[in-house]
């Protein structure tokens, strides 16, 4: 029996398996679907995420199949409103390469990943216990209760197309929707947009949609995106729902990891950020000496960070579909902000992207 088993071999699972055996410790991943895959759209690597990875010795890895990203940029139509420099590493990567770099590295470190396995963490006899298995967790459930998701009243489009775009990921606003185009290595271009809509049924976000839905829902929004648009042969939509930060992530022996603990809307780009961070502190947590102890300030550290990201979050999605007065009054403000200063937007997350949790406290249980 190993010394800590892990649920789910998504981005959570794999680089919590990785860094637990950067500490020595015995892993084992158990992922129910009989083979490792993800859909192939497109995610950015924050500082806070890149800090991980280099900390887990994947770092120039990952440079080599993802993108460097030099700015932020908001539009509206044609016009930019305000375009943030990127000083520190943000990176654009592909879903599926950014697993296949972490699982690689998991089992070179002796890291065992069962496919095709569902597990009860309650069937878990001895040993720690990481569920990384999703905002559906079964462990989410034993130690908060059942949950109700709110529908969020927006609808998320994803896709990948061949093409070019500049290395900078571009927010194309407009009232009730938006879409963020950037580029992913090997001539890919992402595409991620986002609607309002009265009502949704389903949350899974493996749901094949309409390529002719998706670009009639976003046509008009800039002409340069017109020639992407017609690219989509596949694209996956799924329904936006808020879930609460779970209360309680731990029990002593168990513990929730990534979105288990903390589904994250896509308007910071922080759910694999944050992740990562999981992995990294957990990984200390259970490698300490009273692992009990180390679980409980794993969630003391976790929960309010994650709390914050979250409603930040929120909020960016609030502001990239205003209209009418209000979208005229914000936007000359962000006109306003880039003519002084265009670094200070993006300098008001320097709370998320500027931590390091390689170099704080989790080290102190190494």
């Amino acid at each position: 029996m190993s010394d800590v088993t892990v649920i789910g071999a998504g981005i959570a699972g794999l680089a919590t398996g990785l860094a637990l055996a950067r500490r020595g410790l015995d892993a084992e991943i158990h992922e129910q679907a009989p083979e490792l895959g993800e859909v192939g759209a497109g995610l950015q690597l924050s500082p806070n995420g890149m800090a991980v990875l280099d900390g887990l010795g994947v770092g120039e890895a990952i440079r080599a199949v993802s993108v460097r990203s030099r700015a932020v940029v908001l539009r509206a139509g044609g016009d930019t409103l305000l375009g943030m420099p990127q000083p520190t590493e943000f990176r654009m990567i592909a879903r599926p390469a950014l697993v296949e770099v972490l699982a690689a590295a998991a089992q070179d470190a002796g890291v065992r990943i069962v496919l095709g396995r569902r597990t009860d963490p309650d069937a878990v006899p001895t040993g720690a216990v990481v569920a990384a298995d999703g905002l559906r967790s079964g462990l989410r459930a034993a130690l908060n209760g059942p949950g109700a998701p709110r529908f969020s009243g927006q609808v998320a489009w994803r896709a990948t197309v061949p093409g070019d775009a500049p290395p900078e990921a571009h927010v194309f606003t407009a009232p009730g929707r938006h879409l963020v185009r950037y580029p992913l290595a090997g001539g890919r271009v992402n595409l991620v947009g986002v609607e309002e809509r009265g009502a949704w049924t389903e949350e899974g976000w493996r749901l094949e949609g309409d390529p002719a839905a998706f670009r009639a829902g976003f046509a008009g929004l800039a002409p340069e995106l017109a020639p992407l648009l017609d690219r989509v042969e596949t694209v996956h939509v799924w329904g936006l729902f808020l879930h609460p930060v779970a209360r309680v992530w731990q029990d002593g022996r168990r513990a929730l990891a990534g979105d288990a603990a903390h589904p994250t809307l896509p308007f910071l780009a922080q759910g694999a950020n944050l992740a990562l961070e999981d992995a990294w502190w957990l990984a200390a947590a259970l490698a300490a000496p009273d692992r009990a102890t180390g679980l409980r300030d794993y969630e003391a550290a976790r929960r309010p960070r994650a709390e914050r990201a979250i409603a930040a979050a929120a909020a960016n999605a609030r502001n990239y579909h205003l209209g009418g007065a209000r979208r005229v009054a914000a936007h000359a403000a962000l006109r306003a902000v880039g003519a002084v200063a265009p670094g200070a937007m993006l300098r008001r997350f320097d709370w998320l992207y500027g931590l390091d949790v390689t170099r704080e406290r989790p080290l102190d249980h190494a």
